[in-house]
């Protein structure tokens, strides 16, 4: 959690933290010479201080080139494949190689997966290499030619499955979000983070309108036999479990699926059985998905009247006609030095709130709001 905060921090600031990096982790927290911040190699679970000493002193003679360059050169008994297998999922080759994570995980048609022919390969490597050094005749390290295993073509894993498992060894999603693609439906249209579901007492009465990607579901059986359903979702702050029973379960047990953008409508009332204790009751729950076409109405862009010029409105059209769609567009031109505000509404043009949109206006610095 404090990671996670110092990483909202960093954001804030402009300052970008990087993942894990074989060529440029040391084992802690390390800054770049362009002020970022680089993950640790030591932070990824089930890498061992052992192997990224290793890793680290082995660098000192030169960056890795690739993955065959890296199991030539490390000491395989300090890296051992489960280390292989955590420094992959973490994304630590990412920038070395093109190659998928996936991909080495793939295995061949007897099933030896790609990480267990680097490892073979790195090991005949290097006992190669020692056994040219030590012949009196030996060319040098490089008098000799290994076949390097080919990388298996396979389809690589969805952005959630990549992100989950990157998220299981580091303990956070880092290369990305699964929440990134609804950022703005979240920011615009739910009135509460998960981090502030934790204080109950502060939300007593209030709609709540909350947003997540589901990351535990479970449907179990009461005493009774009734079923009922524990659905656990994370927003860019944290996660919070809602129990459903009955109707509301039946209704909803739709969206119990792993990586579900959902959009969840409730509120905290007092528990019937448990005397002075504050529950969260689902009202509605919908896919983020349809969130942005279902909600917004209109949008608002607002223009300051000393920058408003040929250049600027060629701009607004060119942004406008490419995100044609069904909302209605409203201007606001603002002039404070006679503090008058001027707002219109476009009868011929209707756009689409779309990713490209929202991005476009971003970067022109226009100031927006919807509905």
């Amino acid at each position: 959690k404090k990671i996670t905060l110092f990483m909202d921090e960093c954001r804030r600031m402009g300052i970008q933290v990087l993942g894990p990096d074989v060529n440029e982790s040391g084992y802690k927290f390390k800054v770049m010479p362009n002020g970022d911040i680089r993950f640790g190699l030591g932070a990824i679970k089930g890498v061992g201080e052992g192997a990224v000493n290793n890793i680290i002193e082995t660098r000192k003679d030169g960056k890795f080139k690739d993955v065959y360059d890296f199991v030539e050169r490390v000491n395989l008994q300090s890296v051992n494949k489960k280390n292989m297998e955590a420094l992959v999922l973490a994304g630590a080759f990412d920038n070395l190689d093109k190659i998928e994570r996936a991909q080495y995980f793939a295995a061949d048609n007897k099933g030896v997966s790609f990480i267990e022919q680097l490892m073979r390969y790195g090991s005949k490597a290097q006992q190669e290499k020692n056994n040219v050094q030590q012949t009196l005749f030996g060319g040098g390290s490089n008098g000799f030619e290994m076949q390097k295993p080919e990388v298996p073509k396979v389809e690589g894993w969805s952005k959630l499955e990549n992100l989950s498992k990157e998220k299981e060894l580091i303990g956070i999603y880092l290369s990305a979000h699964p929440l990134d693609d609804y950022k703005f439906e979240v920011e615009h249209f739910c009135n509460t983070t998960l981090a502030e579901m934790k204080e109950p007492a502060q939300l007593n009465g209030r709609e709540i309108i909350i947003g997540g990607i589901v990351s535990d579901a479970k449907v179990l059986q009461s005493k009774n036999g009734n079923f009922y359903g524990r659905l656990t979702i994370e927003d860019f702050t944290d996660s919070f479990e809602m129990v459903l029973f009955g109707k509301d379960f039946e209704n909803y047990r739709k969206f119990f699926f792993l990586g579900y953008p959902i959009m969840v409508k409730g509120r905290f009332e007092l528990n019937k059985f448990r005397q002075g204790e504050l529950e969260f009751f689902v009202k509605s729950i919908q896919m983020l998905s349809e969130v942005r076409d279902e909600m917004i109405k209109k949008i608002t862009i607002s223009l300051m009247l000393d920058e408003v010029d040929d250049e600027l409105i060629d701009q607004i059209k060119v942004v406008t006609k490419s995100n044609n769609g069904k909302v209605q567009l409203r201007v606001k031109i603002v002039d404070p030095k006679n503090k008058v505000n001027l707002e219109m509404f476009s009868r011929t043009i209707r756009i689409n709130v779309s990713k490209q949109l929202i991005e476009h206006l971003k970067k022109m610095d226009i100031n927006f709001k919807v509905n």
